[in-house]
């Protein structure tokens, strides 16, 4: 298997999402083209994408939908499941909390995390809900492999250096701070007032 891109991930991760819609609405096979339509890509890009992660199908008579998404999914979800911490659980917190919790079978937020006593060892959505203190002691109980960091920004640096620490690879930032972090350990950025500035720029000028 060749060396997928940062680029063609974001995408296949779109192809799945796509992929589950459609099942559930009764489709059983897709043609290359209407994927990339779907998806705001190209027909040979979501071919090459797929060949990339060792997909197998061919795009003669359509890809079935089926084998297609078990084959993206043995693909992302390789090394088993994946458990999720999000620190600081105020209304964005627990708004994705809710949105991920469920949604994928590989994917489980084992534990939440804010400092508000009225937060504090309560169960949430499902999910207990420990002291920010607790943070590096259950990251390694629990064996949370991934962040989801959606503090204030003067408390975000300080969180991160923290789940570093504690063994965190994969840190999802919603703070607006550029987080500062070694090399082995993948951040993702989400400044929402950035993309908004983005869109209503663009929104100005199209």
């Amino acid at each position: 298997m060749e060396h997928v891109s940062e680029k063609s991930i974001e995408r296949i991760t779109l192809y799945r999402r796509i992929l589950l819609r459609l099942q559930k609405a009764g489709r059983e096979s897709i043609y290359s083209h209407e994927l990339a339509r779907l998806s705001g890509s190209l027909p040979a890009k979501v071919r090459r994408d797929l060949m990339s992660i060792g997909y197998s199908g061919t795009p003669v008579h359509g890809y079935k939908v089926g084998v297609l998404l078990e084959s993206i999914s043995e693909f992302i979800d390789r090394g088993g499941k994946t458990n999720v911490a999000i620190v600081g659980i105020g209304n964005l917190g627990r708004s994705i909390a809710g949105y991920i919790q469920g949604r994928r079978s590989k994917m489980d937020i084992s534990a939440l995390f804010d400092k508000d006593p009225i937060l504090v060892d309560r169960v949430i959505i499902g999910i207990r809900c420990y002291h920010i203190d607790e943070l590096a002691k259950v990251v390694k109980e629990k064996d949370i492999q991934l962040a989801i960091i959606t503090v204030p920004e003067g408390e975000a640096q300080a969180v991160a250096d923290v789940l570093v620490s504690a063994g965190i690879k994969g840190i999802l930032n919603y703070a607006p701070l550029k987080l500062q972090t070694p090399p082995d350990v993948y951040i993702e950025d989400r400044d929402m007032i950035m993309a908004v500035e983005k869109v209503a720029y663009y929104s100005r000028n199209k």
